[in-house]
Formats: structure tokens, C-alpha cells, sequence
């Protein structure tokens, strides 16, 4: 499968609105910022007020459990399930649901992963603790001085392990999560397959969207599936072999939970289809 923004949105991860307004209300007023995305992006004059934003964004979009259980519904219906998950969602609610991280590819980083801000060596810092306390030391929209993480290594400021430049650090667990994904595929090529896309835009579609749609051509075998509120295009060539719904993921995850909770029935036994 593959999950991208619009599967964490269905589970209650919006970055604008009231969820916006209820951490980030300090920052909107003194700098106009609207919603988390663009935040993120913000050129704060220190580094106190740029850790004390970040902090904020990733104790709650990366050690706070989504307030749905949409993830929870889609390890209910994969659980004993040949699967691999594919995503460009970088706030851990797979595994944070359950889902076996040996199952799973991050690659466009992690919230919960800290980098040199010059990428002077390949490797990735775990960020919870030192998030939680910057979080509880702010005042005035700036963390204290002395908690400015900086690189072990050459003393400058870390980063967030993002995937927005050339700087994105793809460490060994990076790499081991990308070979037990090529390793999946390899195994099931050419069987039966449903390349499952959850949430995926139009922002990096050569990503998830695209392979799919390759991989599903080229696998006579295969079926594609697409559960978007908006996106749902399919190219002609397979089509007759895919399947769309325009809807809001966590509803069609929880109508298909409860569908295979109910018992088969007995037609279909008897025939021995699934």
C-alpha cells in the first residue's frame, strides 16, 4: 500500500484551523502564519523561536496519537495480510498504530529524527526527549539557548531529517527500509497484488502514484486501488483493473472493517472463492 497526506488528514492530522489555532495562536498573531505546513517553512530571526515552533509541531504531529483510528482500522483489515506499506508521511502514525516497522518505508524522513543541518555525516538523532523539554521550557514563543541542539560532530545547528533539499540525510535505517521494500516487490512480482493508495496528492506522485500505476500495468495479475477525496484519476490503460472511491478514507476503511467482520456466506464458501 501506499499512504500519503490525505490518510493522516482523515485520521484528524489537518495543520490549519482549530487544531492550528489551539497550539500556534502566539505565532499567527505576531506573524501572520496561517497553518503548520507553511510554518514549518517560516524564516524565524532565531534559532530559540525556530525550535520553539518545531518542538510544538513534533510532540504533536509525532508522539500524539491521531484523535481517529484510521490507522487502526487499516491494520485491522492487513494484519494477517501479505503487505508492505509505502509512505511519504513523516509522523510515525503506522507504527504508533501498531504496524510492524519492518513493514514500513519512510522515505521522506521522520519527525521524530534530528540531522545535521549540513549533512557533514549520514547518520539521524532520535528527538523525543529533548522535543518534550523544549516544549516545557518555552516562554515567549523561544526555548532557552542551551537546548539549541547542535551536531555532535561539527557543531552546527541539527535539523529536522526532512526530505526538503539536497541536504536530507538517508541514514542505515533508511536504506534497510528501502531494500526490504525492492525485496517485497521482487518477491510478488508478476502475482496477485492490490496496489492500494490511500491519501496520495499530486505533490510527489513519481513517489507512490506513478509506480503504481507501472506496476499495476505491467502485472497482468494486479489491481489498483484509489481512496482520495479528490485525486482519483486513473490512467486508460488500467482501468478495467482498478478500482476509485471519492470519499474520505476513514469512512471506507471502517465500512470495510465491519464487512469482514461479518461472516462469508455460504456461496461463496462452497465455491472456495475468497
Amino acid at each position: 500500500m501506499g499512504a500519503g497526506a490525505g490518510l493522516s488528514a482523515s485520521a484528524g492530522f489537518v495543520y490549519d484551523g482549530a487544531r492550528f489555532h489551539a497550539h500556534f495562536a502566539d505565532f499567527e498573531e505576531k506573524y501572520g502564519i496561517r497553518d503548520m505546513y507553511s510554518g514549518g517553512f517560516y524564516p524565524f530571526e532565531t534559532l530559540e523561536e525556530y525550535w520553539a515552533w518545531w518542538s510544538r509541531q513534533i510532540l504533536l504531529n509525532r508522539y500524539e496519537k491521531a484523535p481517529k483510528p484510521v490507522y487502526e482500522d487499516l491494520l485491522a483489515l492487513v494484519r494477517d495480510r501479505d503487505f508492505f506499506a509505502l509512505t511519504t508521511n513523516v509522523d510515525h502514525q503506522f507504527q504508533l498504530a501498531g504496524f510492524d516497522k519492518h513493514r514500513l518505508f519512510y522515505t521522506q524522513g521522520d519527525y521524530g529524527l534530528w540531522q545535521c543541518s549540513q549533512s557533514c555525516h549520514q547518520e539521524t538523532y532520535d528527538n523525543e526527549a529533548a522535543v518534550r523539554r523544549m516544549a516545557a521550557e518555552q516562554r515567549d514563543m523561544k526555548i532557552p539557548t542551551e537546548l539549541i541542539p547542535r551536531c555532535p560532530k561539527c557543531g552546527r545547528p541539527m535539523t529536522m531529517n526532512l526530505r526538503i533539499d539536497d541536504t536530507f540525510v538517508q541514514d542505515d535505517g533508511w536504506y534497510a527500509a528501502g531494500h526490504r521494500y525492492t525485496d517485497f516487490l521482487r518477491r510478488h512480482q508478476g502475482q496477485r497484488v492490490l496496489f492500494l493508495e490511500l491519501g496520495v496528492g499530486g505533490n510527489t506522485p513519481g513517489i507512490i502514484k506513478y509506480p503504481f500505476w507501472k506496476m499495476t500495468h505491467e502485472n497482468r495479475h494486479a489491481v489498483y486501488a484509489c481512496v482520495n477525496q479528490a485525486e482519483t484519476y486513473v490512467p486508460r490503460e488500467i482501468q478495467k483493473r482498478s478500482i476509485n472511491l471519492c470519499c474520505d478514507i476513514g469512512d471506507a476503511l471502517r465500512q470495510l472493517r465491519d464487512l469482514s467482520h461479518k461472516e462469508a456466506p455460504r456461496g461463496a464458501e462452497a465455491s472456495g472463492q475468497p
